[in-house]
């Protein structure tokens, strides 16, 4: 009995990947199929970080196909390949930079800031190169949460060498100045100092840049949307009403000047006792759930109150880190890999396929 490549695609598309919610073979990510009479050879070019999950699309393609077609031997090579996808019109990626992800939220105090860095070092974990930047020019809060002190490096050309933790590469206007200086800058100054660390920065080819913005939908938004190349967001909110209602202002924003959202996350979703294990919605529940389904977009998911998380940021150790084998990691990571993925679905960049063409005159 004969095999056909076809036989094995239709096998293929038989399996879901969890994290882009579809199979490969629509993700456009099985690179070739070849065929040895009856023993097949999948190649996977995976376009998103996922380093131990690679196992698990070997064995359950393997079995899929095995299953399904008169395969004697079933061999599924897996790699990552990490691209470019398409920013903001009239805008080019940054050197050094692959993709820029935002991550926002309405208002203060929703733990953005933590969900930033948690989620940078889950991409770090399943094998990207990621960089941070803390777009808070007023709050800057990235030093103290990566544990870092002292100045950045500057270069002939006022090129400024990120500082690395725990394998990030990060940057902040906290580095820069003192600790206990305010910075007492009008709209404009800030909007500068934002492009300036952005562009000065010799981001050493990263997969992602993530970037920590202030909450609101002020200059510096306005500024990331319409002059730094993004090639997503992410909205970070709590289940609380008033919470809810000023993500949705920064997710409209973000729909307006055409980046892309690929999700929502819910932070503090729940509250469980340390000492008893009783379970409570303390900010309300279903909250981020409405607003995916109101706004088109997914839920990526929903993180817990946990004194960890805090406890860790508060000491410079984002917790997928400090306990990677801890139920609060796994959260981070999943939703990672799924905020990854819904990338790996939008768009590519191919502005790098054609010339720029200046006139000058003689």
């Amino acid at each position: 009995m004969g095999l056909s490549k076809t036989e094995v695609e239709d096998s293929i598309k038989g399996w879901i990947d969890p994290h882009l919610g579809r199979d490969l073979v629509s993700a456009k990510m099985v690179r070739k199929i070849d065929l040895e009479g009856t023993a097949v050879i999948i190649h996977v070019a995976l376009g998103y970080p996922a380093a131990d999950f690679h196992a698990v699309i070997r064995e359950a393609l393997t079995r899929k196909v095995q299953a399904d077609t008169a395969a004697t031997a079933v061999t599924v090579e897996v790699e990552q390949k990490i691209v470019s996808h398409a920013v903001q019109k009239n805008l080019k990626p940054l050197p050094g930079v692959r993709n820029i992800v935002a991550i926002a939220s309405g208002k203060g105090g929703v733990g953005k800031s933590t969900t930033a860095i948690n989620l940078a070092a889950s991409l770090m974990l399943d094998g990207a190169r990621v960089g941070l930047l803390d777009a808070d020019i007023y709050g800057p809060s990235l030093p103290h949460m990566l544990g870092l002190s002292g100045k950045p490096e500057i270069r002939e050309g006022s090129r400024i060498q990120p500082m690395q933790a725990f394998g990030l590469q990060a940057m902040s206007i906290g580095f820069l100045v003192d600790e206990d200086q305010p910075m007492i800058w009008r709209g404009p100054m800030v909007t500068g100092a934002l492009q300036q660390l952005l562009n000065n920065t010799d981001w050493d080819d990263l997969d992602y840049l993530i970037i920590d913005l202030p909450p609101g939908t002020g200059d510096i938004q306005l500024t990331l949307s319409q002059q730094i190349p993004v090639s997503g967001a992410i909205i970070v909110t709590t289940p609380q009403d008033i919470a809810l209602l000023d993500a949705q202002k920064g997710l409209r924003m973000f729909q307006q000047v055409s980046v892309p959202v690929l999700g929502l996350i819910e932070n503090m979703s729940i509250h469980v006792c340390s000492n008893c294990g009783h379970a409570e919605a303390i900010f309300g529940e279903g909250g981020g759930q409405k607003m995916a389904q109101k706004y088109g977009t997914e839920l990526l998911g929903a993180l817990p109150l946990d004194m960890g998380i805090r406890q860790q940021a508060d000491a410079g150790h984002p917790i997928v880190m400090a306990q990677p084998e801890g139920p609060a990691a796994a959260l981070y990571r999943e939703i990672a890999r799924k905020m990854a993925a819904r990338l790996a679905l939008k768009s590519r960049d191919y502005s790098a396929r054609f010339p720029t063409i200046s006139v000058v005159n003689d």
